[in-house]
């Protein structure tokens, strides 16, 4: 998953924040289980915030 790599997150990094099984991604993947709406979303914010700490919080180098 890109989105999760941009966040420098593994699959466990997610399902822990996200309250999933750890189970969960693969399904998705393998195309057992649909990817809930919220998944996106989710990931999108994420990556939202992280660039916004990059922006304003971290300092410059």
């Amino acid at each position: 998953m890109h989105a999760l790599a941009a966040l420098g997150w593994k699959q466990s990094d997610f399902c822990r924040k996200a309250g999933l099984d750890k189970n969960t991604p693969s399904r998705w993947i393998n195309g057992k289980t649909p990817v809930p709406a919220w998944v996106p979303a989710y990931l999108g914010a994420m990556a939202d915030i992280k660039r916004l700490h990059q922006v304003y919080i971290e300092p410059d180098a």
